[in-house]
């Protein structure tokens, strides 16, 4: 294809994108008010739990429109993902070889559960630290929230822990293309399990350990499970080694 054919293709793929977008877009703005209940519940409960007035704040007209518009095109880009993942495969697959095709669909089919996954473990854990956050302000205190800025925490608590859980597939994708070897990510167990730990405490700052515990333990088990298909490959690779020097010997 010559750059003006690419450039053809490239704007096909992200107008059907768009349209993927929209239409999951229009579903949001129908799906938004469901959504902004279940964010509001973390705040019900601090009215019931520390006994003071708890409530989301609209500092200007336009706030709970706005707020409204911005959960309905989030909610439109995760119920079209399908869409704009195929179209971005679409563009890109034409450009990849038989062996990086065949890894990149198992990236794709392994790390969207992961992180979907791990967006449910960050949405567990957002009532315990907003909870434990607010609990700083003197109990005589009403806590007014902006609506907007509740939605942003939220939003980057859960997708920042999402992410978390797909790093090891890329520790597996770095394997795979011989980048990183099983024994360098066995040997480096001790620093992983302190990161681990040390993003847990941050991303789950409640009084109870509890909370930090359950979103560690999976994500230590990724960390072994990717080492352990680390390992299966390498060992595979190996024995291919092995056999094409034996074959070219001969």
């Amino acid at each position: 294809m010559t750059f003006g054919e690419h450039f053809v293709e490239l704007r096909k793929r992200l107008f059907r994108s768009a349209l993927g977008l929209l239409a999951g877009s229009v579903v949001g703005w129908f799906l938004a008010g469901w959504v902004l209940d279940a964010l509001r519940e973390p705040i019900v409960q601090i009215a019931k739990q520390q006994g003071r007035l708890a409530e989301l704040n609209y500092d200007n007209i336009t706030g709970a429109f706005d707020l409204k518009m911005q959960i309905a095109i989030t909610i439109g880009v995760v119920i079209s993902s399908p869409v704009w993942l195929y179209q971005i495969w679409a563009f890109l697959v034409p450009a990849l070889n038989r062996k990086e095709l065949k890894y990149g669909l198992g990236f794709f089919f392994t790390a969207v559960p992961l992180f979907l996954a791990g967006c449910a473990a960050g949405w567990f854990v957002v009532p315990h630290i907003v909870q434990l956050l607010t609990s700083f302000a003197p109990s005589q205190d009403t806590a007014f929230i902006q609506a907007k800025d509740y939605f942003d925490f939220v939003l980057k608590l859960v997708v920042a822990i999402g992410v978390a859980f797909v790093l090891p597939v890329f520790l597996v994708l770095l394997n795979f293309v011989g980048v990183l070897s099983a024994k360098s990510i066995l040997r480096s167990w001790r620093w992983a399990l302190l990161v681990i730990v040390l993003f847990t405490a941050i991303a789950t700052p409640s009084a109870d350990v509890v909370s930090m515990f359950l979103l560690a333990i999976p994500m230590v088990v990724l960390y072994f499970a990717a080492a352990g298909v680390a390992w299966l490959h390498d060992r595979r690779a190996a024995r291919n080694a092995v056999r094409l020097e034996t074959e070219l010997a001969t």
